[in-house]
């Protein structure tokens, strides 16, 4: 497809759009692109959530359920699992997972399966845009590489870039519509006609120079914050050792500073499928200059490490308090990763309901009320319905600091808290609160 074709069918919205992953990434992204006016085609091997679509029920906090229920009405979306909707497709956007192994190994085959899709139900002229975050050189060596042994040619059959994803899962400013994004292209052609698919939504478009230069671009962008996490995650644990220093006063009083300093904040570990995850493609793309990125890695392992720390912790608070570990009543307030979403990926939380589990622990209940249920070693649990009756657990410990708990009941009624997220930073402490990182 030429420019000037692609520009034709923007400007009277018969560009095709295809969308493979309907997940955090892809659903947001094709309602942006279905409230500009283009039909959007959507993917996913999911059943379960193509049917949840089919049936007008949203799954992703940051859509709007009206726009979704219109744009299934008026088939302007076309969610499927039938995956030769893609032959329609003037583009095609790769929205899927990139996890790590248990070993810590960049797993790709997500990406592998949405280039064979690509593959098989090819539509000549695709632009093709890779938004999974992944390591330099990913887009070139398995997505290009693929349609290239297929005998499709880049700039005549195909046009190939990356796009990182910038989604901020509750972010109730910056969203799939008005986020800048970055892109950057196998080759200069592609990279400027990605940038007119991309410019047809989103006003602020910044092209790097190549695919890679993309690539790292993003890895950066959630590596500076495992870093500056992990640092303030080490000095919490410092202060609890030192006995009179609070990391929380220590944040505040620097936050002072107007130049040359950002706020991060201490807490019970990482979570979500970003900052857990890519320190450990780059070091794996690292290995293959002859490169070990120690740092970058020790951070990781830094904030890794935190959900063990906590339990370390609750054991030590229950004992302070003559509490029979085995018998106890827990209560977790939040098992998102982050507060305001129904996110568990890689939750710290789940993480430290293990391990407690793991310990012998029996009684362990949670509350969220954006989490009905979760899976925390092989088993489902539910969700308590409210805390009016939080006064029955020994302990309530804080791992996520959602605004809709009711803060006044956790505090005035809890036996026992344990705050890994300073949720009372105006409150009067008492014998029964302990702090993450406060020193006591």
């Amino acid at each position: 497809m030429k420019i000037k074709n692609i520009e034709e069918k923007i400007s009277s919205k018969k560009l095709k759009i295809g969308i493979i992953g309907l997940g955090y990434v892809g659903l947001p992204l094709a309602m942006t692109y279905n409230k500009k006016g283009f039909q959007v085609f959507g993917y996913d091997i999911d059943i379960k959530k193509i049917n949840q679509l089919l049936n007008k029920k949203n799954y992703i906090l940051d859509v709007e359920d009206e726009i979704l229920v219109k744009s299934i009405n008026n088939k302007t979306f076309i969610p499927s699992n039938d995956e030769k909707i893609l032959k329609k497709c003037d583009v095609v956007f790769i929205c899927v997972p990139t996890p790590i192994t248990r070993n810590r190994v960049p797993d790709t085959s997500y990406i592998k399966s949405a280039t064979n899709l690509i593959v098989n139900n090819f539509n000549n002229g695709v632009v093709i845009i890779l938004k999974s975050t992944t390591y330099p050189g990913t887009t070139e060596e398995i997505i290009m590489d693929t349609l290239n042994k297929d005998g499709k040619e880049l700039d005549k059959d195909y046009y190939l870039a990356f796009s990182p994803e910038r989604i901020d899962p509750g972010n109730k400013i910056w969203n799939s519509d008005n986020t800048p994004i970055v892109v950057g292209g196998v080759t200069k052609k592609s990279t400027q006609i990605s940038e007119i698919v991309l410019k047809a939504v989103i006003s602020q478009i910044h092209t790097v120079s190549n695919v890679k230069v993309a690539e790292m671009e993003k890895l950066l962008e959630n590596i500076f914050r495992s870093v500056n996490i992990a640092l303030v995650n080490e000095l919490a644990r410092m202060c609890d050792r030192m006995g009179d220093v609070n990391i929380w006063e220590v944040i505040n009083a620097a936050s002072t500073k107007p130049f040359g300093y950002m706020p991060f904040n201490p807490g019970p570990g990482i979570g979500g499928h970003c900052i857990l995850v890519d320190p450990y493609y780059l070091s794996y793309c690292a290995k293959g200059y002859d490169f070990h990125s120690e740092f970058i890695e020790l951070a990781a392992k830094t904030n890794e490490s935190m959900p063990h720390y906590v339990v370390d912790e609750i054991v030590k608070v229950l004992i302070k308090n003559s509490i029979n570990i085995y018998k106890s009543k827990i209560l977790f307030l939040g098992v998102a990763f982050k507060k305001n979403v129904g996110d568990v990926r890689n939750s710290p939380a789940l993480k430290i309901i293990e391990l407690l589990d793991n310990l012998g622990f029996k009684n362990i209940e949670f509350y969220d009320p954006y989490v009905s249920d979760c899976f925390i070693n092989s088993i489902n649990r539910k969700s308590i319905s409210n805390i009016n009756n939080i006064d029955k657990y020994d302990c309530c410990i804080i791992t996520t600091d959602h605004d809709d708990f009711n803060y006044e009941v956790v505090f005035n009624k809890s036996k026992l808290i344990f705050d890994t997220r300073n949720v009372f930073k105006n409150k009067k402490y008492s014998k029964k609160y302990y702090l993450l990182g406060d020193g006591s």
